[in-house]
């Protein structure tokens, strides 16, 4: 919940979610499952938008939290490939920030197959880490040093397959788009640089020298307001048979 949270209350993560909303094109009294709900930022702002909606995360801790949030909402305590839902139950389906951690996509989408009804709508996607750009003196060693954060998801580059995936599944009408975030606050990333850099050094990628020299870099920058990343999420939408 310490990084569930601050992550939905980031700039352009208001603006993000509203994005997923309108791929999702439901109308007022439509019902709508949340998968991976988190805190439950989506559920309480799909609820007041007037859908009947439903929360699904596998932590309880952050159902609890979530269902604060949004008190009218149904919530469960359940893992993405198996939903408490009958089949053909729901007009919308999403799911943000989970298929990273999540070692093969294709039962998931499955489970979504099933629970929407046709004609219904799905929105998944999530950051494809690949992707992310950090600005540096020495680009490869930065190039390096992203794949210590790769290393700390299950499927770092998981969302750029979900094209495939949904129309491997049969949905048609896919559409692809790209949300990127700026950063150019260091403070914002600093726990990630970090992690990233010693992941780096834990899989014997660079030296703890390296490590240390690249982060001296950043924060550096940072203080000459030359601090600079670029983080894309990808969002996938389409229409159930």
């Amino acid at each position: 919940m310490s990084f569930l949270e601050p992550v939905e209350e980031r700039s352009g993560a208001a603006e993000l979610r509203a994005a997923s909303y309108r791929l999702l094109r439901l109308k007022r009294g439509a019902t709508c499952v949340d998968v991976g709900c988190g805190a439950g930022y989506a559920v309480a702002e799909l609820a007041r938008k007037g859908l009947k909606v439903t929360g699904i995360d596998a932590d309880p801790e952050a159902v609890e939290a979530a269902r604060e949030r949004a008190p009218g909402a149904m919530f469960h305590v359940a893992h993405s490939d198996d939903l408490p839902l009958e089949d053909e139950s729901m007009d919308g389906y999403r799911a943000m920030r989970l298929f990273h951690l999540l070692e093969d996509s294709v039962p998931t989408i499955a489970e979504a197959r099933r629970v929407l009804r046709p004609g219904g709508r799905i929105v998944v996607g999530g950051r494809d880490y690949g992707f992310v750009m950090i600005t540096s003196s020495d680009q490869d060693l930065t190039d390096v040093i992203r794949l210590g954060l790769e290393s700390h998801t299950v499927s770092p580059r998981a969302v750029r397959d979900l094209r495939d995936v949904l129309l491997d599944a049969k949905f048609h009408d896919v559409e692809v788009v790209v949300h990127t975030e700026v950063v150019t606050d260091h403070k914002q990333m600093t726990t990630q640089l970090k992690a990233a850099a010693n992941a780096a050094v834990e899989k014997a990628l660079i030296t703890k020298e390296d490590a240390d020299g690249w982060l001296a870099e950043q924060a550096a920058r940072a203080r000459r307001d030359r601090f600079l990343a670029a983080v894309p999420t990808l969002l996938v939408a389409a229409t159930a048979a």
